[in-house]
């Protein structure tokens, strides 16, 4: 068994994976108890498909019954510069780290599935079925369960190693791997991704309201954003970083060495008013091959015009406008919003 575990550790690594763990295809009953409590409270918002999946979340099992054992895998993809950077530049676009390239899923999947082969053709007897974050499974538990690191105050993993930014895999098997060695919390009495956060998106440590979450609110939400959160939202027009930014464990942290990765030049400080312009199919093709393409245009110019609104520079106002009769009546609805705002700056 801790050949296979030592067999296993160093293909992955020999794939480009930066961390390797192993757990049982079990999570202790906190583990739903957290799910269910977020669930109760509506923290999920509109992403109905957490509750209808929850069991398969909160039992690897459930998802596959024959799984015995499950290697979890980490991609570093620590930024080169500060991530924040940009939120300074009121006219520029701020976009989370792991969507400035290439889809994730894509280079993650092609990398586990490499391993799934190898276990596959290495133990002919063992079942094998990969997974990235597009499957009910509850990945940063079992990551803290295979010693990869630790949920930390702002719900997400942190790594002794590597800080807050790793991408997760598992690779499910029938094969007995034995246990995993949980790594344990390191957060102490530091609250500093807590008090980061612009919409005060964390209702305790430990627990998220993905309601008031700027990744929720710009990516899975589809309708109108609250005008309450709307100024609090700066220029961050996909995803947030701030949470992770400020953990002091990124003093480990390293730069990635992905080319995937690496931003496209277009998109490390973009103009507003240049998003603002895209149509649809201007759209598909600046993101062909990106996380943001999932969003459709309509969602992300809402963003855009968010951000607009935010940006305090009255030069932006004939932007906005002139999408405020726009074919879609939530991009409408926000451009107005924007004009408003900037009128009052003038």
């Amino acid at each position: 068994m801790m050949d296979h575990r030592s067999d296993i550790r160093d293909q992955a690594l020999s794939l480009g994976f930066d961390a390797v763990g192993f757990t049982r295809a079990h999570l202790a009953p906190e583990v739903r108890a957290r799910l269910m409590h977020f669930l109760a409270e509506g923290r999920h918002g509109s992403m109905g498909w957490m509750e209808s999946r929850a069991e398969q979340r909160a039992h690897p099992r459930v998802l596959w019954p024959e799984a015995v054992s499950v290697v979890v895998l980490g991609l570093n993809y620590g930024p080169e510069t500060d991530p924040l950077e940009t939120l300074a530049r009121r006219d520029r676009a701020t976009i989370s780290v792991y969507a400035r390239n290439r889809d994730y899923h894509d280079v993650l999947k092609k990398r586990l599935k490499a391993l799934g082969r190898w276990m596959a053709g290495r133990w002919p007897e063992a079942g094998i079925k990969v997974f990235v974050d597009t499957a009910p499974v509850a990945e940063k538990p079992l990551a803290q369960a295979a010693g990869l690191g630790w949920q930390g105050k702002h719900t997400n993993l942190v790594s002794r190693g590597l800080g807050s930014w790793l991408f997760l895999g598992e690779v499910f098997t029938t094969l007995d791997l034995g246990d995993g060695v949980p790594d344990r919390d390191h957060c102490g009495s530091c609250r500093a991704c807590l008090d980061a956060c612009p919409t005060k998106a964390f209702p305790a440590p430990y627990e998220l309201d993905a309601r008031r979450c700027i990744s929720y609110l710009t990516i899975e939400h589809r309708g109108p954003i609250d005008v309450e959160l709307r100024p609090l939202m700066g220029n961050r027009i996909y995803g947030c970083d701030d949470c992770l930014a400020v953990c002091p464990w990124n003093k480990f942290a390293q730069a990635h060495a992905e080319p995937a990765f690496a931003p496209r030049e277009a998109l490390r400080a973009p103009l507003l008013a240049e998003f603002a312009m895209l149509d649809d199919a201007a759209f598909r093709a600046l993101f062909s091959g990106s996380p943001i393409k999932r969003i459709g245009r309509d969602r992300f110019v809402r963003n855009v015009m968010v951000a607009i609104g935010n940006s305090a520079d009255a030069a932006l106002r004939p932007v906005a406008q002139a999408l405020t009769e726009d074919a879609d009546p939530v991009v409408a609805d926000a451009a107005r919003w924007a004009a408003i705002r900037l009128e009052e700056t003038e």
